[in-house]
């Protein structure tokens, strides 16, 4: 390693899992030094697109507080029956709730508090209170504006008594859409207080993950009858702009419940129904209607671990959830929170994700990891 150039170095590093990274920092102290680097760890996410993401695991069940990390770069081999191990990792917080993953940093909040942490490293750091009335409710998002280099929290907050909006159409909807309006409330991470940046005319709903493509956060917005009359919305981290975003022309969009998500950096859409269905829509290019395309349609499956933990009542097939798409094409899907799914499309096919350390009961994020802090 000596002789070789330290760019070649950097450049070689850059290019490894998190998790191999993590242990070389105890190789010794010069890689130590080149591991801590912010230049590193600024290399190392530039080519995180290249590399299968991790999956982060928060548990309640039986156990509060229970926090897993799988690096899926660093897995090569295939297996009939796949099995992985769990890397857990710490949260300085009790029974937080995530708001989104971002560059490695995770983003929680818990009551009023709120604080970011890179759980690979140790990072930690606790962020002004939340403005939030007990008479208020509201989402958050977090993300980082490559043009402006900064990384914001975001929060819309609404009343938690309102009145309930009409149908469009109505001609008495202008007049009524003032009092559903939601307060815009934005935190730059290093500034000493939350600004608001005025109210937005979107009843926007808290989303299972984080939704972060091109720098903009998303969210579904409902406006008048769920589903029918819901719009995607956007917020842009550089200018502080909200705009609509087409959806799908999908008649399932309109008939059952569906969330957004991020696969491969494409902006996604998952419409499930009672019967087990589910249908995927991927935006090939940001903010073109036309682009939106049908990938994939996932039937009614049960996982194993299901069918042996309550043979007698069988599950019901629905309750799917997809969680992130792999390099191979193949799609990873959480059932119920209580099992995992490798489903090819192109074959058909359907493979148990088995983790012996698994919780009986967890949710998922995608989290990519990295060396970043702030």
């Amino acid at each position: 390693m000596k002789r070789l150039p330290p760019e070649i170095v950097l450049d070689i590093l850059s290019r490894l899992p998190i998790t191999s990274l993590v242990k070389s920092k105890t190789v010794c102290r010069a890689w130590r030094r080149i591991i801590q680097s912010s230049l590193l760890a600024e290399k190392h996410v530039s080519h995180a697109s290249e590399y299968d993401p991790g999956v982060l695991f928060q548990s309640h069940w039986p156990i509060k507080n229970q926090y897993f990390f799988v690096d899926f770069a660093s897995y090569i081999e295939e297996k009939r029956e796949e099995k992985r191990n769990l890397k857990q990792i710490h949260v300085s917080t009790m029974h937080a709730n995530l708001v989104g993953s971002c560059n490695g940093l995770l983003c929680f909040y818990n009551a009023a508090q709120i604080h970011i942490c890179n759980p690979l490293t140790n990072y930690s750091m606790e962020l002004p209170k939340l403005l939030k009335d007990p008479g208020e409710k509201g989402t958050l998002g977090f993300g980082f504006s490559p043009t402006t280099k900064e990384y914001k929290v975001v929060e819309i907050v609404y009343p938690r008594k309102r009145p309930r909006p009409r149908l469009r159409g109505n001609p008495n909807l202008a007049a009524d859409q003032n009092s559903n309006q939601g307060e815009v409330r934005v935190l730059t991470i290093g500034d000493s207080s939350w600004r608001s940046i005025g109210k937005v005319p979107y009843q926007c709903i808290q989303q299972p993950s984080q939704v972060l493509v091109n720098a903009r956060l998303h969210w579904i917005s409902q406006l008048g009858k769920p589903y029918i009359d819901d719009n995607i919305v956007s917020f842009d981290l550089a200018t502080e702009h909200f705009q609509e975003v087409p959806k799908p022309v999908c008649e399932s969009l309109n008939k059952c419940h569906y969330e957004l998500l991020v696969l491969q950096g494409h902006l996604a859409a998952a419409a499930s129904d009672t019967t087990g269905g589910l249908e995927m829509w991927v935006m090939k290019e940001y903010n073109v209607k036309e682009s939106w395309v049908k990938q994939f349609s996932i039937e009614g499956h049960l996982p194993r671990i299901l069918q042996r933990i309550n043979a007698r009542e069988p599950f019901p097939r629905s309750f799917f959830r997809v969680i992130c798409r792999f390099r191979n094409g193949k799609v990873l899907l959480e059932h119920r929170s209580q099992a995992l799914i490798i489903y090819d499309p192109v074959q058909d096919r359907y493979k148990d994700l088995i983790f012996p350390e698994a919780p009986n009961w967890f949710k998922m994020f995608v989290h990519v990891g990295s060396l970043i802090s702030i």
